[in-house]
Parts: structure tokens; C-alpha cells; sequence
């Protein structure tokens, strides 16, 4: 049992698994938008895109949280222009702004006198250096991301398997695309300092893709993966203290190793089933 509790012993360890699991949640109900729709490629690179936005504001000295926001906007602008002035699919404009504004974050970065430990902190966060006003800030997020999924639930979900369908019961498919895309950056932008920017993609996909093997319906696609998403971070915290390893990095590592175990399960329950179901046949 000590082997258990002895990585939260300390005030900063507990902050870290408040913090670390309010992320997870906020990151788990947008997530699962994420997944089902197939917006991935795009919400990586809005985790990408908030880099440039936070090396101005250390460089700047204001808010790093505005400067992610200004940096999510530009980028969203950037796409949309693109997208709309070529002929090139969305996949193109998000391919061209992600490697772009990740490299000018890291640009503006190495203008720093600090540069090895601000681009590291950034990228990588740090889970064990949560604050009592980082957790006031992921509870606002949580509570926020719980009441938008709520209040938009039909929108969202008729956006996600017909938005034509969506368009024509007048749930105005552009404004609800807008409020998703508006929700994924605030929750990116609220949870980087927990497991870093580029950590960060890996609890707003790796829960929701593990939650969509076991179950089919929405809901209970965003309350298993709340709950993947909390096991992600109480499991990573305790593997990364006795493992000395990257507390914010072992947490993002820890839902796609839980994937990849689920897939794998489910992949041979299934080659079992078969021989099952052919000799069943035969006999009847």
C-alpha cells in the first residue's frame, strides 16, 4: 500500500494529481468530440500553435494564457485564409500553420535567456510544479468544459454524423463548429502547464480513442474516458516516482499504453470468437 500512497505524500505531489485529473476530465469531454469526429490531425495542431503565443508573453512579460489565445486565433485565422484563398484541402492549411507556428514558438523561444528550461517547460510542462491557482484555473476549465458539452450536446452530436442533417433542424452547423473549435483551444490552453504542449494531445485523444473500443454510446464514451483519463495521471504519477522519470510526460504516455492493451485485448477476444461462431454453425 506505501508504494501506492508514497508518490503523494507532499503538498506539490497532491497538487498534482488534482490538477493532473481535472485536465484529464476537461481533456476527456473535448476529446471524445475529437475522436468521433475525426479532428485529431487539427487538434494537434492547435496544441502545436499556442507555442509562439506563449514564448511572446515570456519574452513580452504579460499572461502566458492571452498569449496562447491570441496565438490559437491567428492560427485558426491562418487555416481558415488558406484554405479559402486555394484550392488546397483544410489538411494542407493545418499541415503549413502547424510546422510553422511551432517553429516560430521555438524561434522566439531561444531569444530568451532561459532558453533550454522555458522551451522544455512549454513543451514538456511541469506536472509537479502545479500551483493552488493552476487547479482554480483547470476547475474553471472543467466546470466550463462539463457545461458547454451539456448545453451543446444535440448541436454537437448532429454535427458529428450529418451536418447537413444539422443544418436543416436549424442548429446552425457553422456557429456549433465554431463553439467546438473554441472549446478544444480553451481546453488546450488551460491544461498545457500540467503536461506541456506537445504532452497534451496525448490526454485529449488517448482516453477518448481507449473509451470508443469498449463503448458506443456518446455519453458513456466521455464519462469512460474522464475515468481513463484520471487512471492516466494517478498511474503515471506513481510509475514517474518510483521510475524517476517525466512526471508530465509518463501521464501522456500512460492512456495510449492503456490503448493499445484494450486494442490488443479486443483484437484477440475477437480471433477467439470466430472459431466459436464457425463451430457453432457447423453443429446447427
Amino acid at each position: 500500500m506505501e508504494w501506492l500512497t508514497a508518490p503523494f505524500e507532499l503538498a506539490f505531489q497532491q497538487r498534482a494529481l488534482v490538477g493532473g485529473s481535472l485536465a484529464a476530465v476537461a481533456l476527456a469531454l473535448v476529446g471524445t468530440w475529437v475522436v468521433i469526429r475525426g479532428m485529431s490531425f487539427l487538434g494537434d495542431a492547435l496544441v502545436h500553435g499556442v507555442v509562439p503565443g506563449i514564448a511572446l508573453a515570456i519574452l513580452l512579460d504579460f499572461n502566458v494564457l492571452v498569449g496562447a489565445s491570441l496565438a490559437v486565433i491567428v492560427m485558426m485565422v491562418g487555416i481558415s485564409l488558406v484554405h479559402r484563398q486555394t484550392s488546397f484541402s483544410e489538411d494542407t492549411s493545418i499541415g503549413l500553420l502547424f510546422v510553422g507556428m511551432l517553429g516560430l514558438g521555438v524561434i522566439l523561444i531561444s531569444r530568451t535567456a532561459s532558453y533550454a528550461g522555458n522551451l522544455t517547460e512549454i513543451l514538456f510542462g511541469n506536472a509537479l510544479g502545479v500551483t493552488s491557482g493552476d487547479i482554480a484555473l483547470l476547475a474553471v476549465l472543467a466546470v466550463v468544459s462539463v457545461i458547454v458539452t451539456v448545453l451543446l450536446y444535440r448541436p454537437f452530436l448532429t454535427l458529428a454524423f450529418n451536418e447537413q442533417k444539422a443544418g436543416l433542424l436549424g442548429m446552425r452547423p457553422v456557429l456549433a463548429h465554431g463553439a467546438l473549435l473554441g472549446l478544444i483551444a480553451f481546453t488546450i490552453i488551460g491544461s498545457y502547464q500540467t503536461v506541456g504542449t506537445l504532452l497534451v494531445f496525448g490526454l485529449l485523444v488517448g482516453p477518448a480513442a481507449t473509451a470508443a473500443l469498449v463503448v458506443k454510446r456518446v455519453p458513456a464514451m466521455m464519462v469512460t474516458a474522464a475515468a481513463i483519463g484520471v487512471f492516466s495521471v494517478v498511474a503515471g504519477l506513481i510509475v514517474s516516482y518510483h521510475a524517476d522519470t517525466s512526471g508530465s510526460a509518463t501521464i501522456a504516455v500512460a492512456p495510449i499504453v492503456l490503448f493499445f492493451v484494450v486494442l490488443t485485448v479486443r483484437s484477440i477476444a475477437g480471433h477467439q470468437r470466430i472459431p466459436q461462431r464457425a463451430a457453432s454453425e457447423q453443429l446447427s
